[in-house]
């Protein structure tokens, strides 16, 4: 690839992902965001908290309820779904071997699946911040009361698309997934803040000071391990015996065949992510119901979440990479 080449690449993925940031912080129409804004402190227990957890994955567009608000998460599961659809559809199995003309099928499915998901999610997220627990009333400007919740969830529908065609165009023109990216840019957008949460918590501060220079030290030193590994290969030597072709005969050639290290990449991450995700949008629908609410925090907090996740991207690795 010549410079110039990667360059636009670059310039043109960095110009997706600030369009994305951008989109996350314009909210959709009808919302009172003052007020939005200040219920949304006062959640940190039970249903609140996981509504963090998934404010967190939109790289805080839900704080805000912006047009990006339901994030890239409609469109993982989507995914998920299909792909363990594929070892029990019949059409869907046939489809993943066909190559390339399979696999425009089932993206098309994929994409009409987001759409649907999403916009089970944005009626979820209506509701639940018109519930007692926040109390948000939209305004109408005189037009019918049923418009306005109309408008906001074809809003929210028409932002996950959006997302899912910034992804696919990175992905098609721009560096790496692009799915994976936005994912990406919406975690490291919330890290700035969370950086000086820890120091402006902290009782003692410099303890907070130096527990946020070592997190960043911890993220120099990961970022570099995690492109070494997923560069990383398994060269399996093979051997050519020699052979007569014509009058000449052939001399014996070594070549190997490569085997990535990890040849299910980022995907076995972000499925884990989404499947822990699931109990925590739906304890924020359905409020506080206790025994929901406590698994949600299990699956998103604390040791409950370390081992689960752990579980899940090693069934997901297996699983994915018994699939290639």
């Amino acid at each position: 690839m010549k410079v110039k080449d990667l360059r636009n690449k670059i310039f043109f993925t960095l110009a997706i992902i600030a369009l994305y940031r951008v989109g996350s912080f314009i909210p959709v129409p009808g919302i009172p965001f003052a007020e939005l804004v200040d219920s949304f402190k006062g959640t940190e227990d039970g249903a609140g908290a996981a509504l963090l957890m998934l404010n967190l994955f939109s790289g805080g567009a839900l704080e805000y309820f912006s047009v990006f608000s339901l994030g890239i998460m409609p469109y993982i599961t989507a995914s998920i779904i299909m792909q363990l659809m594929q070892g029990v559809i019949p059409a869907l199995t046939r489809w993943a071997k066909e190559g390339e003309s399979g696999q425009r099928k089932i993206t098309r499915i994929t994409r009409y699946l987001t759409l649907i998901l999403g916009l089970i999610n944005a009626v979820g997220y209506l509701m639940l911040f018109q519930s007692p627990q926040f109390g948000i009333s939209f305004a109408n400007n005189g037009l019918p009361t049923w418009l306005p919740s109309i408008i906001i969830v074809v809003t929210l529908v028409a932002g996950t698309a959006f997302i899912m065609w910034m992804g696919e165009l990175i992905t098609q023109r721009g560096i790496g997934n692009g799915m994976s990216l936005i994912i990406f840019a919406s975690i490291i957008a919330r890290l700035p803040g969370a950086l000086m949460d820890s120091v402006r918590t902290s009782p003692d501060m410099m303890q907070g000071v130096l527990l946020t220079v070592m997190i960043v030290l911890v993220i120099l030193v990961v970022i570099p391990a995690i492109v070494f590994i997923e560069r990383g290969q398994r060269r399996i030597p093979v051997s050519y015996s020699k052979r007569i072709v014509g009058r000449r005969q052939m001399g014996g050639q070594t070549t190997y065949l490569p085997f990535k290290v990890n040849g299910s990449g980022v995907i076995p991450i972000i499925f884990a992510s989404a499947i822990l995700y699931l109990p925590a949008q739906l304890s924020a629908f359905f409020g506080d119901v206790g025994w929901l609410s406590s698994f949600a925090n299990f699956c998103t907090t604390g040791a409950g979440n370390w081992i689960l996740t752990l579980v899940l991207i090693v069934a997901f690795a297996y699983f994915y990479t018994s699939m290639m």
